[in-house]
């Protein structure tokens, strides 16, 4: 029985195994990658102030064991103002100016819409926040900001925030400015009627 040409190449035998060991980092990599994702994900959402993630999988020191909320901070008060811009013709408002919370206690203020057009559109709000070093220490359970609305012509609607504020909030933080532009989303109302 003769032996194959190619089981005794030394120069094959070494292009296969280093085209294996590149196989390998190359398959390390991507489970890398595919592993690093969801933190990535998580950090570009906080950074663009985008939280899309369930109630459930969100730390907020503010939910307490059945027992009682023992993580509120009595001894300080945030004052967090409540701020609205519409980019575009409809009427878009929070109920309140304001509200002072304790770090750590769960807090809800309602927003106002009423689509003033004669046509049906869609719309989505963007949240912002001041100071800047806020925003890592605001967390909404429940916001409007998470969807996309579309509201007929006339129609009102509102909608709650909920947040908490967490107790790690620098001391020198008392006052945090939650603003909310509220947009067309393009490509998801009819045209406008001709006149």
């Amino acid at each position: 029985m003769s032996e194959r040409p190619h089981d005794t190449d030394p120069a094959l035998r070494s292009d296969n195994l280093r085209m294996v060991g590149k196989l390998v980092v190359i398959a390390a990599l991507m489970f890398g990658f595919g592993y690093a994702l969801v933190p990535m994900y998580r950090a570009i959402c906080t950074a663009l102030g985008i939280n899309v993630l369930s109630v459930a999988e969100r730390k907020v020191p503010g939910n307490a064991p059945a027992g009682g909320n023992t993580q509120v901070d009595t001894s300080r008060v945030i004052t967090v103002e409540f701020d609205a811009n519409a980019r575009g013709p409809w009427e878009f408002k929070p109920a309140q100016r304001s509200v002072d919370v304790h770090p750590g206690e769960m807090a809800t203020v309602m927003y106002e819409f009423r689509n003033v057009q004669d046509r049906t559109m869609s719309a989505q709000a963007i949240p912002s926040y001041a100071p800047r070093q806020a925003m890592a220490h605001f967390n909404k359970l429940e916001c409007f900001c998470f969807n996309e609305y579309t509201l007929k012509p006339g129609e009102s609607r509102q909608w709650p925030v909920v947040f908490v504020i967490d107790p790690k909030l620098p001391r020198d933080v008392r006052t945090i400015t939650l603003s909310y532009t509220f947009f067309e989303v393009g490509g998801k109302t009819p045209a406008e009627p001709s006149t």
